[in-house]
């Protein structure tokens, strides 16, 4: 081993005191990092959403190690047990089922508390849905909201889903198959037949999916086709959605703009170059090819 890979080795090493936020696969096996496997085998317990889960995933790759339950409903008792070894000067690692731990779970509260005691938090990253979806969505991922799982409340989720209406952001959803449809006709009253979607469903795993289209598309495809899995939806955002209709942008606005301003313009809105290619051809008012081939000859 050369000298550079003992340091970052020495550098990398479990140290106690300290809570270790580990992400774990969200379908692939092999999507756990080594560095991870390393952190779960070292650390003197681990603190799990679900211990039978995250027994079964530890026995994948030969470790042993106790395993203490920290869910929503037991977090505040919990959370001060698991708090109070780390203080003594214990290890833990803390792992959700899937994904990142703290992040739409209870795991945030555990990170809180040790923010206020003064307890160091490290983090060993990996899977997350939410990044994942936003990645393969084909809409803007210059800037999003995460929303995680909307209520089950009829009331509550229309509730949510106003606030959201004008959100120019892209925005990540988690959603139940049993909930989906309902969902998608919520979206449908509050944001439009016609806005894009994307719909991400057992990421990494044998059956993985990523449906692309519109929400009023969506229902359809859903009303003959049964959700299955846990799915992540990531619906464009208003800023998105007014530049590929051409709207909100005002003549005054662009009409002194060169192509490239043009087109540089609807990317700050966190377009794609090719969206805002074709967003700013709109509203000169010729074809989409004509402004590429425009912004070529110039280049």
């Amino acid at each position: 081993m050369t000298e550079a890979g003992l340091a970052f080795d020495e550098k990398n090493r479990t140290e106690r005191g300290v809570i270790y936020l580990v992400a774990t696969p969200i379908g692939n096996l092999a999507d756990l990092s080594d560095r991870a496997k390393k952190v779960l085998a070292e650390v003197d317990f681990i603190a799990a959403e679900d211990t039978r889960n995250t027994a079964r995933l530890l026995g994948c790759f030969g470790i042993r190690k106790e395993l203490v339950s920290y869910y929503e409903h037991n977090k505040r008792e919990r959370g001060e047990f698991i708090l109070s070894r780390v203080m003594s000067g214990e290890s833990v690692a803390l792992v959700t089922d899937a994904g990142m731990p703290a992040i739409s779970d209870p795991g945030e509260d555990l990170v809180r508390l040790a923010a206020e005691h003064g307890v160091r938090v490290l983090v060993v990253p990996g899977c997350c849905a939410a990044v994942s979806a936003l990645a393969l969505s084909g809409l803007a991922t210059g800037r999003f909201v995460f929303e995680g799982f909307l209520s089950m409340n009829k009331r509550e989720r229309r509730e949510r889903l106003a606030e959201l209406k004008n959100e120019r952001r892209t925005m990540i959803l988690y959603e139940a198959p049993h909930k989906l449809r309902a969902t998608l006709v919520d979206l449908a009253e509050v944001f439009g037949d016609d806005r894009h979607i994307s719909l991400c469903r057992e990421l990494t795993k044998l059956n993985e999916e990523t449906l692309r289209t519109t929400v009023s598309e969506a229902i359809e495809y859903y009303s003959t086709h049964d959700p299955r899995g846990e799915y992540v939806l990531v619906l464009m955002g208003q800023a998105e959605y007014e530049a590929l209709r051409g709207e909100n942008t005002a003549p005054s606005e662009h009409s002194e703009l060169s192509p490239e301003e043009h087109v540089a313009l609807h990317e700050s809105k966190g377009l794609s170059r090719m969206d805002a290619i074709k967003a700013a051809a709109k509203e000169r008012g010729i074809s989409k090819s004509e402004l590429y081939k425009i912004l070529c000859d110039k280049r």
